[in-house]
């Protein structure tokens, strides 16, 4: 059984990762540039979401109420990496 520490522990473990994914394309291939402030804007999304989920899922009691705040919280993300990824709704936010 996984207690709640290693549910934690693996919560935090996930956005670096992640993080790994782009550090690694930058380091053997071309196609991906990403400078340390993308990395630093990248980290700050996704811990702060690992953070946003981790406290709904110790705070929020019924089980239905914790699946619709972490989809809402994760659809957040997304729309603000889209944003900053692409500029989905052209916002000086993006540099559009």
């Amino acid at each position: 059984m996984i207690t709640q520490k290693q549910k934690t522990v693996t919560m935090y473990a996930l956005p670096l990762v992640l993080l790994c994914i782009p550090l690694l394309g930058n380091l053997f291939s071309k196609e991906v540039n990403w400078s340390v402030s993308d990395f630093l804007i990248a980290a700050a999304l996704l811990f702060t979401t690992a953070f946003l989920v981790n406290l709904v899922r110790n705070k929020i009691k019924k089980q239905s109420q914790k699946v619709l705040i972490c989809i809402f919280i994760l659809l957040a993300l997304a729309l603000i990496w889209m944003e900053l990824a692409v500029g989905v709704f052209g916002s000086p936010f993006a540099g559009s």
